[in-house]
């Protein structure tokens, strides 16, 4: 990256390998998981064709892919609105420090004040990631207080 502008957008079908790749370095890095190909695939394929489970974006800079993230919904009850959660968020690591994800992060900001009932955004950080939790911190994040607590229904080779 040499200065240039980063180019946010949606991410299009041509992306699945990118982030295929990206979503599989991430769980190896922040995790040590090594998630199986065939499902990472299929639940990446699905996510891209069906914006009701999820939206990606990618960000690009001098024509590479730098970086990605995904968008789910929650709909809040107490709120009468929906919060955006984001997950799977990755930047290239060569990349990383030079404002990737706060070019995606500013850009999903900007579409979720444009769109009527959303109320805000969510995500979740492994608690040793400090330089994670610093990157959003310095976007306006906090932590909500609350812990994440998870009940698996399915296990085995295909399920991280």
């Amino acid at each position: 990256m040499s200065g240039s502008p980063i180019l946010v957008r949606a991410a299009l079908p041509h992306d699945l390998a990118h982030l295929c790749d990206f979503n599989a370095a991430m769980a190896r890095e922040t995790e040590g998981l090594e998630l199986d190909a065939a499902t990472l695939e299929r639940g990446v394929a699905e996510g891209l064709a069906d914006p009701g489970r999820a939206r990606y974006y990618m960000a690009e800079c001098d024509g590479q892919v730098a970086g990605c993230l995904m968008l789910t919904l929650e709909w809040s009850d107490w709120r009468a609105g929906f919060w955006w959660w984001i997950q799977s968020v990755y930047v290239v690591p060569g990349l990383r420090r030079r404002g990737v994800y706060r070019a995606l992060h500013t850009h999903v900001g900007e579409l979720a004040a444009s769109v009527a009932g959303v109320v805000g955004l969510r995500l979740y950080v492994e608690r040793a990631n400090i330089a994670a939790q610093q990157t959003y911190g310095a976007l306006g994040m906090h932590d909500s207080g609350y812990l994440v607590f998870e009940q698996r229904i399915r296990t085995g080779p295909d399920v991280a």
